[in-house]
């Protein structure tokens, strides 16, 4: 009981601050990050021009690899579509949004309930709900931790691999996924998509960083923006844990060769 009331507390607190971030609308900080020649799409077509959601932008537009590029129109990543205003739904039913997954936590949701556009379906993928407390107190500051917690915390593989599938799966329009801020567990959740459909590492910390960009935050801001270290110790814990990012994905999250062709089918021209 003690332990669960513990756990009460620090999701409370760790959802109410991460709700606080930069306002809606305001001037970008900094220019984004220096792009690599994989990245196809400007930042300006790649964002989602929409009032009340913060970090909404379209995750293709890169080069792979092999030389084939990520499809737009079929994968967005934002932050929480609570204060989506009735324009923004209608942008996001105009984009044909048809699946929308939250990352968040039983607590963000109730605290900031989602606004989801017409004729999307809701689902509810939490990462980090099942972590120790001390795991969701880290939130607050989007550190190391709560990032090795993305590959260790129970029930996280789950949520990831269910993003996946659905968008392998839904052949009538688009996916879109968030967190509360759309940049950490939809930080990692864009890295390990674009890295299993072949994206070079360097273009992935770029669409990270791009968090910084979109959510107008200074570097070294863990509040508000992403640091280049927590990614890294997201990547570092998944070849500790998993040896490589391929066992990651089969052995962790489940994707099987099949999954992994369908995605690429989708989403690769």
């Amino acid at each position: 009981m003690v332990h669960r009331s513990i756990r009460v507390v620090a999701a409370l607190a760790a959802a109410t601050a991460i709700a606080v971030g930069p306002a809606v609308g305001t001037a970008l900080a900094a220019d984004p990050p220096t792009a690599t020649i994989s990245v196809v799409t400007d930042t300006a077509a790649r964002a989602v021009p929409v009032q009340g959601v913060v970090n909404a932008r379209d995750i293709g537009g890169y080069r792979t690899t092999a030389g084939r590029v990520v499809r737009s129109g079929l994968v967005y990543r934002t932050g929480e579509l609570t204060k989506a205003t009735d324009a923004d739904l209608a942008a996001l039913t105009a984009r044909k949004v048809r699946s929308v997954h939250d990352l968040r936590t039983s607590y963000e949701r109730l605290l900031s309930p989602d606004r989801v556009p017409a004729g999307a379906t809701e689902n509810w993928n939490d990462v980090i709900g099942q972590a120790p407390p001390q795991v969701l107190v880290s939130t607050l500051f989007a550190g190391a931790d709560l990032y090795r917690a993305f590959i260790t915390a129970p029930g996280a593989n789950q949520a990831f691999a269910d993003v996946l599938h659905d968008i392998a799966r839904t052949s009538d329009g688009a996916v879109l996924y968030h967190c509360t801020a759309g940049k950490d567990r939809t930080g990692w959740m864009s890295a390990v998509l674009l890295t299993v459909l072949g994206v070079d590492r360097k273009t992935v910390d770029y669409d990270y960083l791009l968090s910084n960009y979109y959510r107008n935050a200074r570097d070294g801001d863990m509040v508000n923006g992403v640091t280049q270290s927590a990614l890294d110790a997201a990547f570092d814990q998944v070849d500790k844990s998993y040896g490589t990012f391929d066992n990651y994905v089969h052995q962790g999250l489940k994707l099987t060769d099949a999954d992994i062709a369908a995605l690429k089918t989708k989403l690769l021209r």
